[in-house]
């Protein structure tokens, strides 16, 4: 399903043409993702819109970690101060974490491993790569891996991480539907990722860049680590 709007991106097809289409909302099969479809969301995030997106918890706003407009806006749409957003980077698999956290030692790696995909942020200390504008006022970031395969595709497709946060508000309920999110959110964000129903419950997040790790936010992910 696709429905266009005056919002334009351009990609390149299968056979190599280079298309340009508008478009708004697009359906996206969770268990397998069509790479021409994979190729609209990337070029979305590379103009430097702002997408709503499937995790393996609640739908988030999502943009490009290398475009500083993209993510003031979601600052501006959650009416926060970057420092002060609670911003995280959805990454594909653990691989990223070397260049976007700094070192960890062996035994929160072996809790990382195997934690992740899943319904969990961890706060861990953010390296040189993280740009200034998403770093807490700690130098702290917030990394996640999700068990979500349309989430973990558009990453891979994009070739680095994307910008996560909360929709703004407290009614959860508004943030299950794709095609509701669609009609309450479609002036100020680019494109809605519809991955089907989304949960009502958000990621366990985990502080670890202490001593002692803390459950700071009790979510869908059973700490027991």
């Amino acid at each position: 399903m696709l429905i266009c709007t005056n919002k334009t991106y351009s990609f390149s097809n299968k056979n190599g043409y280079f298309c340009t289409l508008s478009f708004m909302l697009i359906s996206i099969h969770p268990d397998n993702p069509q790479p021409r479809q994979l190729s609209q969301v990337k070029a979305c995030l590379e103009s430097g819109g702002i997408i709503a997106y499937p995790t393996d918890t609640i739908y988030g706003l999502g943009c490009d970690i290398f475009h500083p407009e993209a993510i003031e806006k979601i600052c501006a749409i959650k009416k926060v101060n970057p420092e002060k957003a609670n911003l995280s980077f959805i990454c594909s698999d653990l691989s990223d974490l070397s260049l976007y956290a700094k070192a960890i030692d062996n035994s929160l790696f072996r809790i990382l491993k195997k934690a992740l995909p899943g319904p969990f942020t961890f706060i861990l200390p953010a390296s040189k790569q993280v740009p200034k504008l998403v770093q807490s006022k700690k130098k702290t970031i917030g990394l996640r891996i999700p068990d979500n395969n349309i989430a973990r595709s558009i990453i891979k497709t994009l070739g680095h991480p994307i910008l996560s946060a909360s929709f703004p508000g407290d009614t959860i309920e508004d943030y299950t539907d794709p095609e509701i999110i669609y009609e309450h959110w479609g002036n100020q964000i680019d494109m809605v990722v519809d991955g089907g129903i989304g949960g009502m419950v958000p990621s366990t997040v985990v502080d670890c860049t202490g001593e002692n790790y803390e459950v700071i936010r009790q979510g869908l992910g059973v700490w027991d680590y």
